[in-house]
């Protein structure tokens, strides 16, 4: 079970690493790109979305979004392209991603988008109470 759990983390940062190679292929979609980068920059983000301090919730994010975006951004790559990335990956070897502070500053922003508009509605019931 365990050395399944190790070759599953391993299979998604290879992943990850293709993934970051179609974000800078002219020949992928912009959509697919746009899938690929959020997932890219959400996995390089030294900031989660759900702060790994929160018991249970804090790494459900890392064991349900990061896969699920993994998995759509390789269902809106061409597969014949997905593959030439793999293969690229595996010819160059996993290179160590830079956490990326631009990821981080955008998860920030998300974060605060979300406290104003949970604000914006804690106030719009206050005032109709």
């Amino acid at each position: 079970m365990w050395q399944k759990l190790k070759q599953w983390a391993k299979q998604l940062k290879a992943d990850i690493q293709a993934l970051a190679l179609a974000v800078q292929d002219a020949r992928v979609p912009w959509y697919a790109k746009v899938m690929a980068g959020i997932t890219v920059a959400y996995a390089l983000s030294p900031i989660d979305l759900i702060p790994d301090f929160i018991p249970i919730l804090g790494y459900l994010d890392d064991l349900l979004l990061l896969p699920i975006g993994i998995w759509l951004s390789i269902k809106l790559i061409p597969p014949v392209l997905f593959q030439e990335f793999k293969e690229q990956v595996a010819l160059t070897g996993k290179q160590k991603l830079p956490q990326s502070k631009t990821a981080a500053i955008l998860i920030i922003l998300l974060w605060l988008v979300i406290l104003c508009w949970a604000g914006g509605l804690a106030w719009h019931w206050y005032q109709n109470r």
